[in-house]
């Protein structure tokens, strides 16, 4: 059967001798990102803000220590996934990247990719916002090449401010980081010239229920103490890093 179609915005309409029937419906999805460095932070306020603003959104969670994007499993699923008309919700704009030259770059990457950003906390830089600033850059020309020249300017000008605001969010998210660590080293610092005692004490062994089970698992197989297996077949069986187990085995010769 010969047939066409004809794309009325997401919806493709197809025709059958002459009579218009609904196909197949593209719907563009919204997904809000929320990221914490460790499990002992609360990531319920991310989602709460997001859902409070966006009720249909398709919340995507991850736990990540790092400023920069590479080995967020997650989001690296997210951006692979995503299309033109999708939407991406963040808490603030720290939550995609804390390093600045990165963020941008993504930034701009999904942007030119057609895919809608959103962050509630600075919304100014919002792709929606960018976009239209975008518009009001299309000056109409003259036919005075002077006066084209001077609005060539106020183009390229207006191009640099919006690009501008961008980075000096992802900038901020950044220097926010670096605030925290150099606080972190100050804080340490403070504290052993006030004589107290940062971290373990030279040559104290730290004892946890991994250790104690690992050593005890080491002297029940190594033939070095109570069973017959080699070192090889030890860490095998008890599936423990080389370094981890000859560590564990030199405090069981040492104690």
């Amino acid at each position: 059967m010969i047939y066409d179609t004809i794309k009325v915005s997401k919806v493709t309409v197809v025709r059958f001798n002459t009579k218009y029937i609904i196909g197949v419906v593209t719907m563009s999805k919204i997904y809000g990102y929320c990221r914490i460095s460790t499990n002992k932070q609360s990531i319920e306020r991310q989602g709460r803000n997001i859902i409070g603003e966006y009720p249909t959104a398709i919340i995507i969670n991850e736990i990540f220590t790092g400023t920069k994007i590479e080995g967020r499993k997650e989001f690296t699923k997210l951006l692979n996934k995503v299309t033109k008309d999708d939407t991406i919700i963040f808490d603030s704009v720290s939550r995609m990247s804390r390093y600045a030259e990165e963020g941008y770059k993504l930034y701009e990457e999904l942007f030119n990719k057609g895919v809608e950003l959103v962050f509630l906390k600075e919304p100014h830089i919002n792709t929606s916002v960018y976009k239209k600033q975008i518009d009001n850059v299309n000056i109409p020309t003259t036919d005075n090449n002077v006066v084209n020249a001077i609005l060539d300017g106020v183009r390229n000008a207006l191009m640099l401010l919006a690009k501008e605001q961008i980075k000096i969010a992802f900038n901020q998210a950044e220097k926010e980081v670096k605030d925290l660590q150099q606080r972190t080293r100050e804080g340490i610092l403070t504290a052993r010239l006030n004589g107290k005692q940062i971290g373990l004490v030279e040559g104290t062994k730290l004892t946890t229920k991994k250790s104690i089970k690992a050593k005890e698992e080491i002297m029940k197989y190594s033939k070095d103490f109570n069973g017959t297996l080699k070192d090889i077949e030890c860490i095998k069986l008890t599936g423990l890093a080389r370094n981890s187990y000859y560590k564990y085995k030199k405090e069981i010769t040492e104690s």
